[in-house]
């Protein structure tokens, strides 16, 4: 090949992938190298920002406010990660078995997924009414008096939390994907060695998807600790009762596009930025004890 044709080959590579390229720039990068900047200034939107050093991170460290979203984000991800990897894995579990009308199941289970979050805000705001909310009408059938749920600040987390495992289908369809590649031999040869349905799963199941089980792990890590609609959609920018529904990122917001204080807010999302770099880190680090890799056990 001449060199002009291979010239021609590369520039023809790079317009194909020039939109990525583009966007990466103007809608990821840009923005990020911007926010970073403005970290370090006092800048309200509709004045020249005014640089004023580390003070924006001072600040954050003198405010309550800060603290309470923190605590409130960290409280909701220990809750609702366990609780959603499991009642993910469950449902995978079950719709892996060959059964009258799976495709409709997995349909059923899915579909939460794709509603907007506006939509399941309004729909669980009904569900979790204290007087006429369907959860309480089932617990009262089994004589226990429900909650306040959004109105009580302790129940506000939990309440959120039940919310966001309704939405566990996206998780689902990797936990059944993951179900489908484990090798039947194993089963098999377990079976014949006279393992139940427990120790299969438990001995060959879990450790074979381990790989997958992480992954949704960190994602739900991530997705947890920047969580914002359903306490907005809800609570609007107040926070909820007490502030209790005041989560990281609402506390991000109200101050960037309500309070108008966009230094401040950027130095919030680079804290949050590398707390979430922290906590990933720790976890790959953790790792090796508990993801089996059937290629690492080859070299």
């Amino acid at each position: 090949m001449s060199m002009f044709k291979k010239i021609l080959k590369n520039i023809e590579g790079y317009l194909f992938i020039s939109p990525w390229i583009i966007g990466f720039f103007v809608f990821t990068l840009g923005p990020m190298v911007a926010s970073l900047f403005y970290s370090f200034t006092k800048w309200n939107v509709f004045t020249t920002p005014e640089w004023i050093g580390f003070q924006n991170y001072r600040d954050i460290f003198k405010d309550p406010l800060f603290y309470k979203s923190l605590r409130n984000s960290f409280y909701f991800t220990i809750l609702a990660v366990p609780s959603q990897i499991t009642v993910a894995l469950i449902l995978a579990v079950l719709l892996n078995q060959k059964i009258k009308g799976q495709q409709i199941y997995r349909t059923i289970y899915y579909l939460p997924t794709v509603v907007s979050g506006a939509s399941v805000a309004l729909l669980w705001m009904m569900l979790l009414n204290p007087t006429t909310g369907l959860i309480n009408r089932i617990l009262s059938w089994f004589g226990i008096s429900g909650p306040a749920w959004l109105l009580d600040p302790k129940w506000v987390i939990p309440a959120l939390v039940l919310m966001s495992i309704w939405g566990v289908g996206g998780a689902m369809v990797i936990f059944l994907a993951a179900l489908q590649g484990v090798p039947k031999e194993l089963y098999e040869s377990a079976e014949i060695d006279g393992a139940g349905p427990f120790k299969r799963f438990i001995y060959i199941t879990l450790p074979m998807i381990s790989p997958v089980i992480f992954f949704n792990f960190v994602m739900a890590v991530i997705g947890s600790l920047k969580v914002f609609s359903p306490a907005y959609f809800m609570f609007g920018s107040q926070g909820g009762p007490q502030n209790s529904a005041l989560f990281y990122v609402l506390y991000l917001y109200v101050n960037a596009f309500v309070d108008f204080k966009m230094g401040y807010a950027s130095a919030l999302a680079w804290i949050l930025f590398i707390i979430i770099l922290l906590i990933t880190l720790l976890i790959f680090k953790s790792s090796p004890l508990w993801v089996y890799y059937e290629t690492e056990l080859k070299k």
